[in-house]
């Protein structure tokens, strides 16, 4: 058992010197020259020579690629990696919002402020002006015209994503947060409050 729990740690991080197996490795140097293929003793010996660690870092290569480098050095720099894509791929999600016809400007401003919110985290909110009853028989464009200007109130700097169109419950369209644009408006505020 004890076995097994040593061969899971191994399994779990990146191989290094005399851990390696393959026989053959292509290797690359610590500033990143190809060092061609080696054998196993050869490339232990050049990173022996260098005071450094061998790390296999492609295994499943043919043959296995190998790096001399300080494994702890490496090792810090791949989790780091890591974690900034990790950071990167941040879950984005479609938030929504829904409006009618006589929604008053207060409720309005403040489902837009929440809009905002979303969008500055990054999230796509999809809009919808909800049509029920008499309403449904309504002016396309005069509907239309309604969830345009609500959406003008965000105040945050905004793309469509996708056009408004008619949807189940009404007519609805998806926005998603404009980055450039949001920062010249920023500016563009900055520079106003200096006049």
């Amino acid at each position: 058992m004890l076995y097994f729990t040593h061969h899971v740690a191994i399994q779990d991080r990146l191989r290094i010197n005399n851990e390696i197996r393959a026989d053959e490795l292509r290797v690359i140097g610590n500033d990143g020259e190809n060092l061609g293929v080696l054998s196993r003793r050869e490339a232990l010996a050049a990173a022996e020579r260098s005071s450094l660690d061998l790390i296999e870092i492609s295994p499943s290569a043919n043959p296995p690629v190998a790096r001399i480098a300080d494994y702890g050095k490496f090792e810090y720099e791949r989790r780091k990696k890591e974690k900034a894509v990790k950071a990167k791929a941040k879950i984005s999600e479609t938030k929504e919002v829904q409006i009618k016809v006589g929604t008053s400007d207060n409720d309005q401003n403040l489902k837009a402020k929440k809009a905002a919110e979303w969008l500055s985290e990054g999230h796509r909110v999809r809009a919808e002006i909800f049509l029920k009853g008499r309403y449904k028989g309504m002016n396309e464009e005069f509907l239309k015209g309604r969830l345009e200007l609500f959406l003008k109130r965000i105040p945050y700097a905004f793309k469509m994503a996708e056009p408004i169109t008619k949807s189940p419950k009404g007519y609805a369209g998806v926005i998603e947060r404009d980055l450039g644009a949001q920062k010249k408006r920023e500016q563009d505020q900055i520079n106003h409050e200096n006049k």
